[in-house]
């Protein structure tokens, strides 16, 4: 996991963050500069988003377990550099 603390600066040096919640969640709210792909469409849709395997990918839902299993997938898919955003969407709320 990564700390809501530091995703603007790992965004800042290229990270994507990677909004894997419901497209409804995601219009109410999201990170600004987030790609959108929900966990239920994840496998289909990622490498149309993300082709490079080595992209830095902060995956994260509203608190926890959606971004953790998006970012265990990503791993197994052969992503490299994947982690979640501890707390999620609310964390970083919480501290911006």
């Amino acid at each position: 996991s990564v700390d809501a603390a530091q995703v603007n600066a790992l965004m800042a040096q290229g990270a994507v963050a990677l909004d894997i919640r419901d497209k409804e969640e995601h219009d109410a709210d999201h990170l600004a500069g987030s790609l959108h792909v929900s966990r239920g469409k994840l496998e289909m849709n990622i490498e149309g988003l993300i082709p490079d395997l080595s992209t830095m990918v902060l995956c994260y839902c509203n608190a926890n377990n959606r971004g953790a299993l998006s970012a265990n997938t990503l791993c197994q898919m052969g992503y490299s550099n994947v982690r979640y955003i501890a707390g999620g969407l609310k964390a970083y709320r919480a501290i911006v």
